[in-house]
């Protein structure tokens, strides 16, 4: 081969070289947008019109001079808009709905503030690479679980009473009849308590293995007036108690699992002879080629540094992986005696499983 033949294509090069300059400047775009977020800065432009800076310094009691550097970041990346001629700050409304308000189903702001939380975890993930060893969910700091559930509460509140319960056979009406459910992996509880508000009939009674979470689900339970019939407590979803249930739910959490079949075998006992196991799971493919997109890039990145770690971390005989697939998945639900699986709808972001024995 000659020298010539081992030139690079500058084309390419560059244009590569543009790519990762842009990846670059999003990366230190997020912290800033995490910042803006915790120090309220969003929530005080919304619906504000036009301030400066050093109005919006005034409404969140913060430095001007910090705040203008942070709005020329926010301009440079066109979350905030610019008026030169008064030196005021715009955010619209439409960026709003996505920046500053927690219950709009647009929030997205939760994907950054997890970030400083999984920075600070880089050296144990750098040791996990090497070792084999994983890093627990425990592991990670306050920032993560807020920040895991601020994400995705926004997209259940949009779907899952909506969308997806009814998607799956007969629920719905045993739900308003008067059910018991499990919601394993409940996190902050926010699935579950979505489902109690929707439905007074049920009892329900969510799941985590994480002691922090389960006692935020408890205030949120306490706040929203439904302990009288929504219940929390720190379990794994191996050994998680009670039976009959009519409805047992995953979300987003199953992959996170070392023992995912164990899980399924647990589920396997605790339905009742006609209730139905409902799995939430990204919209991933287990094909690396189907994810080169921004959403898939997304999953890929997050199983690479915390779902991975996290299932390899409790030594189970599985570590999924948040792109799995539904191949895997399907077969360790009938090795389990779960053999009704059925797709039963799918979103952008979302696959929605009702499995049967």
């Amino acid at each position: 081969m000659t020298d010539a033949e081992k030139e690079l294509d500058q084309d390419r090069l560059m244009e590569f070289l543009g790519r990762v300059m842009v990846d670059s400047g999003a990366a230190f775009a997020g912290l800033a947008t995490s910042i803006g977020a915790r120090l309220g800065l969003y929530a005080a432009m919304a619906g504000a019109g036009p301030l400066t800076s050093r109005q919006l310094a005034e409404r969140t009691g913060l430095i001007e001079r910090y705040v203008r550097e942070w709005l020329a970041a926010q301009v440079a990346g066109e979350y905030v808009l610019y008026e030169p001629e008064t030196s005021t700050y715009l955010l619209p409304d439409e960026h709003a709905a996505v920046l500053a308000d927690p219950a709009a189903p647009t929030y997205a702001v939760g994907a950054f503030t997890m970030l400083g939380s999984l920075y600070a975890t880089e050296d144990a993930l750098v040791d996990a690479y090497r070792t084999g060893e994983g890093v627990g969910w425990q592991e990670h700091g306050p920032e993560l679980y807020e920040g895991v559930a601020a994400f995705f509460r926004p997209g259940y509140a949009a779907s899952l009473v909506q969308e997806w319960l009814p998607a799956l056979d007969g629920v719905v009406d045993t739900l308003e009849r008067g059910g018991s459910v499990a919601d394993v992996g409940c996190g902050f509880g926010h699935t579950t308590l979505l489902m109690a508000q929707a439905f007074p009939e049920s009892r329900f009674h969510g799941f985590d293995f994480h002691g922090p979470s389960i006692e935020a689900a408890r205030r949120a339970a306490a706040e929203q007036g439904l302990g009288d019939r929504v219940s929390f407590s720190v379990a794994t979803a191996q050994d998680f108690p009670g039976g009959a249930y009519d409805l047992i739910t995953f979300f987003d959490c199953l992959h996170d699992l070392g023992d995912p079949g164990g899980a399924f075998r647990r589920v396997s006992q605790a339905l009742a002879p006609e209730g139905s196991c409902m799995v939430v799971e990204p919209n991933a493919s287990a094909n690396p080629l189907d994810n080169i997109n921004p959403i898939g890039r997304s999953f890929a990145s997050t199983s690479a540094t915390l779902c991975l770690p996290a299932a390899t971390a409790q030594k189970g005989p599985y570590a999924l992986g948040n792109h799995a697939g539904e191949e895997i998945m399907r077969k360790i639900a009938g090795e389990a005696g779960l053999r009704g699986w059925r797709l039963a709808m799918e979103t952008i972001t979302n696959r929605v499983y009702d499995v049967k024995r």
